[in-house]
């Protein structure tokens, strides 16, 4: 697979939608996860990422706005007791959470769960899953085509990710009526472009300017070191 420009990806995207980026800072000490949301209704666009005690939610910016909380309220970002980090567009996080903690795989609480009911679009849930030593897992549920009498689910498992490296996976392949959905494999990118320092300030900032500025909403960006398991992390609101 041909390693791409992440930045330019974004760019010359108008509308991915939501995204998942995990990977490696180029001296390999550093885990890399990122997350970000764009919309095209009011009712999307008017959300903000807040910090909570585990990770992150969103919320409306402008409650006398919100017309529909469904699919658009919920934890993207969740830090688990064993030090697993869950990274989702939606609800999925707690479900990956739930049956972890009793036992289970990301796989075995991603097979209870299906694409978004939002035809004709029926958007794909899209997961990652880090673990403490920077390796990962990311997953897709879509419809069969846009017909939504078949999920489609693509789990992908990346256990020694290449310094300077990540993958990128999203929801839409681009902006459509309706959506279409992201197709094939996780995008192979250059972490390593987003910056010399690499750290997540820096990164935050090269994507969020790379996102669309009409549609982007929110990003979050997270740094962990391997080995001290220091974190740091970055939300950009467009709604400050």
């Amino acid at each position: 697979m041909k390693l791409g420009n992440l930045c330019q990806l974004l760019k010359e995207n108008p509308y991915p939608g939501r995204g998942i980026v995990m990977g490696r800072t180029a001296d390999g000490k550093k885990a890399v996860a990122a997350y970000f949301i764009m919309g095209r209704s009011e009712n999307s666009r008017n959300r903000v990422f807040e910090n909570t005690e585990d990770g992150i939610r969103t919320k409306a910016f402008d409650e006398s706005k919100m017309t529909d909380p469904s699919l658009i309220i919920y934890h993207p970002v969740r830090l688990l007791e064993n030090g697993l980090l869950v990274v989702t567009n939606g609800d999925q996080t707690d479900t990956i959470q739930e049956n972890i903690t009793q036992g289970h795989c990301y796989r075995h609480a991603l097979n209870t769960r299906a694409f978004e009911p939002d035809g004709p679009n029926f958007t794909p849930r899209i997961s990652g899953v880090m673990k403490p030593d920077g390796s990962y897992n990311l997953s897709i549920l879509k419809s069969l085509d846009g017909d939504p009498r078949c999920c489609c689910r693509y789990f992908f498992e990346y256990d020694s990710p290449i310094p300077g490296t990540g993958h990128f996976i999203h929801t839409y392949q681009g902006d459509g009526d309706p959506l279409p959905s992201f197709q094939g494999e996780p995008r192979l990118v250059d972490i390593h472009s987003l910056g010399a320092r690499e750290t997540a300030a820096e990164l935050a900032g090269q994507l969020w300017d790379s996102l669309n500025e009409e549609n982007k909403v929110s990003l979050y960006v997270r740094t962990t070191d391997i080995e001290s398991g220091f974190s740091e992390s970055v939300i950009y609101n467009k709604h400050r």
